[in-house]
Formats: C-alpha cells, structure tokens, sequence
C-alpha cells in the first residue's frame, strides 16, 4: 500500500497553518514503508502531480471549520467524487477538492482521502496558530501516525463517515 501524507494550508492566515506545522512535526519520525510524507502548504499544482506518483490513500491534515469547538481533531473519510473543485487551477489557492480535480483531468486517481482536521479558531491574515490550535498540532500528530498504523496494517476495510474526536 502507498500512502501519501500532506500537509496543506496557507500559513500567512492564523490557524490555516495547521496541516503545516503538523507535517513539519511528523518530518523528525520514521514512517512505514510506503508512507511518504509531504508538506504542500498552498502548492496545490505540487500536491496534484505527486499523486500520479500512485498512492492507494491521500492523508490530508488541514484546518476545516466542522462546527466543533475550537482545537478539535477529528478524522473524517472523504469521498473523491463528492468533492466539486473549480474548473480553474491557482497555484496558489488551490483547495483539496481543486487538488483533486485538477488530478483527474491530468488522468490520475486516487482509491481514498482521508482527512485529518482541525477546528480553526482564527482564520484572519497573520501569521502564528492560535494557542488552542497550536496545542492541537500534537494531538494531530499523533492522529496521523495511529492513522497510517491502521492503514497499512487495515484489511482496507472503510472508516466510513464516523468522525473520530
């Protein structure tokens, strides 16, 4: 199994830079075999041509507004075909679901996202996390790396739609 982690957001807006400062955490440990780990921050084009590499599962950590409180991780798999990403590509703004439009008109795929989330607490212009967010940053760690234990070690049976806190 290939397993592609990354790391996105835009670290110039607050807490956006969650997936960021996650990646950079996970970039001192070893990882399985098969597992790489990315940091893409806003490089969206970057993220779309690294998955025709091949990668049976996508790991995205991100900031994502759930409605939860503040600085709370969660884990939430995402279906690749209910993602609707513009017709347009920036390579400077791209979302995951641009991502992965973009991957598809390029003629890749990818069988699973899953994606490890945080609740934001600010997303205005500035660079720094939150002091709730920033606290998160282990806890997201730790979710990733119990994440790709269960991957490679899964019978590939789904998470589904639960969302883990």
């Amino acid at each position: 199994m290939r397993i592609l982690v990354a790391g996105i957001g835009n670290v110039f807006f607050g807490d956006d830079g969650f997936g960021v400062e996650v990646a950079n955490g996970l970039a001192g440990s070893p990882l399985p075999e098969g597992v790489r780990l990315g940091e893409y921050g806003i490089r969206g084009v970057h993220l779309a041509y690294e998955l025709l590499e091949g990668y049976d599962v996508l790991v995205l950590v991100d900031a994502m507004p759930m409605g939860a409180t503040p600085g709370t991780v969660a884990l939430v798999e995402v279906d690749p075909a209910d993602l609707e990403g513009p017709a347009t590509v920036d390579a400077h703004s791209m979302s995951p679901a641009s991502v992965l439009a973009a991957l598809g008109r390029l003629g890749g795929e990818i069988g699973r996202v899953v994606l490890v989330a945080c609740e934001p607490s600010c997303l205005d212009e500035g660079i720094g996390l939150s002091a709730v967010v920033r606290a998160a940053v282990q806890p997201g760690i730790e979710a990733v790396r119990s994440l790709v234990e269960e991957l490679v070690g899964a019978s590939g049976a789904p998470i589904g739609a639960k969302v883990r806190v």
